[in-house]
């Protein structure tokens, strides 16, 4: 039996993306409102009352506005896959990152509010994670996370501006030091200690690197480049969307090898002699950092083998 889904917010970079993902499997049907409806909440209501899930690729505050207008559905509400960055800490939420734990993809098969997470944090969660798991990174440790995106991860309002030839070849930004992925980073890497990040954009569409340094030599344990990746190869061991790539020296990791999939390559640089490390990920800012993640999420929570 197919599944009717909604996808709220679908003329943005991450719903087009889910939309000609979903399009390819015959079990979804993928339902929507016309235009004149869209800001209506008795027609959005009456939508969700018809739906198995519905998928939120919208702004924050309205994201939440849809949320409570299903939670007064009661019974009638469908489940809900959020995209945005509304829920992504919230209590009553399940993060939407399957390799996450052995059984994050449990939760989220079983959950009826799954949040997506974000592309710089799917990077960042993917390195520390395991590491702090495994005790080769503690809680507290001084983390720095440097990252690049394609200039899609910046929403609608940003790529005519990037497209245009006014635009930089390469900028930092948030330079506030305050951007909304860092609380998803630090809860579920079990981060004590809130970590510097920099992200920056490239001119170029999609793709991304995130890059984390390490001064291996004041770490407690004092593992070797080689323990780090050992101990990121055994925690993703059997993923079909996560691999470890080994790091050579003389490689030169450039951002857009993985677009079009939902796949993650991890890499682990290290100087033994000098006591330094740099975990890398590599990603599609709009396939694992987006779209294809939300997709794997919609299969687990409905049961289906979907390709992302």
């Amino acid at each position: 039996m197919g599944a009717r889904i909604f996808i709220d917010g679908q003329a943005g970079t991450t719903g087009l993306g889910i939309a000609k993902r979903l399009a390819a499997i015959p079990e979804i049907a993928l339902a929507s409102l016309p235009e004149e409806q869209r800001k209506d909440p008795a027609a959005k209501a009456d939508l969700l009352r018809q739906v198995d899930l519905v998928i939120l690729c919208l702004p924050d505050a309205a994201a939440k506005e849809t949320v409570t207008l299903a939670a007064g559905l009661g019974n009638a509400a469908p489940r809900i896959l959020d995209a945005s960055s509304a829920h992504r800490v919230a209590e009553g939420w399940v993060y939407g990152f399957p390799e996450l734990a052995e059984e994050q993809g449990d939760k989220i098969r079983s959950a009826t509010r799954v949040s997506n997470p974000g592309c710089y944090a799917t990077g960042a969660i993917a390195l520390l994670r395991p590491l702090v798991d495994a005790g080769l990174v503690s809680a507290d440790y001084p983390i720095t996370i440097n990252a690049v995106s394609g200039y899609t991860g910046r929403g609608r309002s940003y790529i005519s501006y990037y497209e245009s030839e006014d635009a930089p070849p390469f900028e930092l930004y948030a330079l506030g030091l305050e951007h909304k992925h860092v609380p998803e980073i630090m809860t579920y890497s079990r981060l004590a200690r809130r970590p510097i990040f920099v992200p920056s954009v490239g001119k170029f569409a999609q793709g991304m690197l995130v890059s984390i340094p390490l001064f291996v030599d004041e770490l407690p344990a004092r593992p070797k480049p080689a323990d780090l990746s050992a101990a990121l190869a055994a925690h993703y061991a059997g993923s079909p969307f996560v691999r470890i790539v080994p790091a050579d020296s003389a490689e030169r990791v450039e951002p857009q090898a993985l677009n079009g999939s939902n796949n993650l390559e991890l890499r682990v640089f290290g100087n033994e002699a000098r006591g330094h490390a740099v975990l890398v990920a590599k990603l599609d800012n709009l396939g694992k950092g987006a779209s294809g993640a939300a997709v794997q999420n919609l299969g687990l929570m409905l049961g289906l083998d979907v390709t992302p």
